[in-house]
């Protein structure tokens, strides 16, 4: 009778047959054995569930930890734990022509992962307040007596050296960057302020603070770090997470690779101040230039630079355009515009024999001055006397020549260079003149739409006075908003439309402009990329103590609570096994005398004590 034997990998007591009439003899085998295996193949599975849940779950922790640090910048209004050894810190002073302004930046350590940047962030007192002081006058009133500078900015150090820890101020980066004042002081005057602060400071403070932490920054610097920490806040240096996320093929400069990278698309930012315009954006693409001339002039627009912290990773370089325009500015503009109108008034007057705009009585019009607004202009001792017409077009097509355009392509105001935009691929932020244009008065700060912005212009402009006053003492503009805004909102308006779509030559249809005092809530200073951008390779010294603190990379990243379940589960394993193999020494102890019975299951002859010789 045929029959099937089973006994592979199991212990030799468990050994068993089926037979075709002996199929129930399975049921013979011991209840004690049967629960075993059961708890035997529980506890497999149990391991096998749980690793692979824990994956699931720490995988997906581990990619929202991005959207996380994201979400932690949107609502980072919690006080700075001063108590926890891994948080580092760095100061960054922002000396001004108006005052200088100190700002305590915190990072916790990094990550180890080398494709990521230091996740840096303003640091907050007791009271949740951003640690941040300001003084004045600018430091560059002090060109003529540059041994007061360590005195008149110690306040502000020792402002920081009371927030910073005292045990992380050896290690607590100082950086004192000088703008827009002392770039107008004399190269000798510059360096003997700085010769001041380089002396004196490290004799009173213990910050990490060398020659190259102090020095007078350009324009083009100051937009790169600004560009930089606006991007920062929004994300967009960070690694792509999810598909609908918006992308750029970029070509790295200096790169022996031909082949483009896709990242994150970068914003640019449009920044339009009293006195000046800036723009900056990324050029992703390897740009070409129309003359020799156009690229020696572009050299000294394009930045190129690397945000990672190993210089041999091109994840993190970035081509970025920065240009700046003196007298650009809304207030600057104004007043150019006025020079020009009193200007060619008194010759018109001179030439025709006429008294336009000498008397009250017989004033000018002017197409950018709400509509039967009365406005003087004094130049020289004398007085032109003007009357808003609120005209949006003819003000608009006045303005037009002060954007100064050639005819050279890839150019923008003033004639000069500007790289090609993607505007089907490209986003923007506007910020002060921008968002002040367009929210104070019309409320229509946010999303741009080129369109809406001009008709809601056109009728503003042409509202008389008396009634944009009366709109204005019920407060139906934003609290911030005052005469002098109500009355120069028609010319800024004009000159906002004229900068942006002639001199930067957006089309009408562009629909990626936002206009904005904050982002996220926040007031991103220059500063904020400045520490970025200088403290770039400091993730090096994490990654080095995390090397040395464990071989493999790979369980640096895994949990305390992963490797908990994984030592359990190898524990119950060994504890099962040890456990059968005692029931197996058992159930072999026990069966020893009856070796007989155990042959004739296998159906073999007994064996018989010895035969006679």
């Amino acid at each position: 009778m045929g029959r099937i034997g089973i006994s592979c990998l199991f212990p030799a007591s468990w050994h068993f047959s089926i037979s075709p009439v002996g199929c129930p003899r399975i049921l013979n085998t011991n209840l004690r054995q049967i629960v075993v295996i059961s708890i035997l193949a529980a506890a497999v599975s149990l391991l096998y569930f749980s690793v692979v849940i824990i994956r699931s779950k720490y995988g997906w922790l581990s990619k929202d930890k991005k959207f996380q640090r994201y979400l932690a910048r949107v609502t980072d209004v919690e006080a700075t734990d001063t108590n926890n050894p891994s948080v580092n810190y760095g100061i960054v002073v922002d000396c001004g022509s108006s005052g200088s302004r100190i700002f305590v930046y915190c990072w916790p350590r990094h990550n180890g992962n080398p494709h990521d940047l230091l996740d840096i962030r303003q640091m907050r007192d007791k009271n949740r307040k951003p640690v941040v002081m300001k003084i004045k006058p600018g430091i560059s009133e002090f060109a003529t007596s540059p041994e007061k500078v360590s005195d008149y900015i110690s306040p502000l150090l020792s402002f920081a050296a009371e927030h910073v820890p005292r045990a992380k101020h050896k290690e607590t980066p100082l950086y004192i960057l000088c703008t827009a004042g002392m770039r107008v002081l004399p190269e000798s005057q510059q360096k003997a302020i700085l010769e001041d602060l380089l002396t004196d400071i490290p004799v009173h403070y213990d910050f990490l603070f060398s020659d190259s932490h102090a020095e007078v920054i350009s324009g083009k610097q100051e937009g790169v770090y600004a560009w930089i920490g606006i991007n920062f806040v929004l994300g967009r240096f960070e690694h792509i997470e999810e598909d609908d996320e918006a992308v750029v093929e970029v070509n790295i400069p200096g790169s022996e690779s031909s082949e483009a990278i896709v990242r994150k698309r970068t914003a640019g930012v449009l920044d339009m101040g009293g006195v000046s315009t800036q723009i900056a954006y990324e050029v992703p693409q390897t740009v070409s230039f129309a003359s020799s001339q156009q690229e020696e002039v572009a050299k000294n627009l394009l930045a190129e630079f690397n945000l990672g912290c190993d210089v041999h990773q091109t994840e993190h370089v970035y081509r970025v355009y920065v240009a700046t325009f003196l007298g650009f500015g809304g207030n600057a503009a104004r007043q150019r515009y006025e020079d020009r109108l009193f200007a060619s008034t008194v010759q018109k007057n001179r030439l025709l024999g006429k008294q336009t705009g000498l008397t009250p009585d017989a004033p000018l019009l002017d197409p950018c001055l709400p509509l039967d607004i009365k406005d003087e202009i004094q130049q020289n001792g004398q007085t032109l006397y003007l009357r808003g017409t609120g005209d949006f077009d003819l003000c608009r097509e006045t303005l037009q020549p002060f954007m100064n355009k050639t005819n050279e392509t890839q150019t923008s105001l003033n004639g000069v260079y500007q790289p090609p935009i993607h505007f089907q691929n490209s986003e923007f932020y506007g910020f002060s003149e921008f968002y002040y244009c367009t929210e104070d008065v019309l409320r229509m700060g946010g999303d741009y739409n080129a369109a809406k912005f001009t008709k809601a212009a056109k009728d503003y402009c042409a509202t008389k006075w008396s009634i944009l006053r009366e709109r204005f003492d019920r407060g139906l503009y934003a609290s911030h908003a005052d005469l002098h805004r109500l009355k120069y909102q028609c010319f800024k308006s004009a000159w906002m439309f004229e900068v942006f779509h002639r001199g930067f030559s957006f089309p009408v249809t562009y629909k990626n402009l936002k206009t904005a005092l904050q982002v996220y809530d926040k007031e991103v200073q220059w500063t904020l990329g400045a520490i970025l951008y200088r403290t770039r390779f400091l993730p090096l010294r994490d990654i080095r103590q995390e090397v040395f603190r464990a071989g493999h990379a790979h369980w640096r990243g895994v949990s305390f609570v992963y490797n908990h379940y994984l030592f359990s589960g190898c524990f119950l394993v060994v504890l099962l096994s040890i456990l059968l193999y005692l029931l197996r020494l058992r159930r072999i102890h026990r069966r020893a005398p009856r070796t007989g019975s155990l042959w004739m299951e296998e159906g073999l002859p007994s064996q018989k004590g010895p035969g006679p010789l």
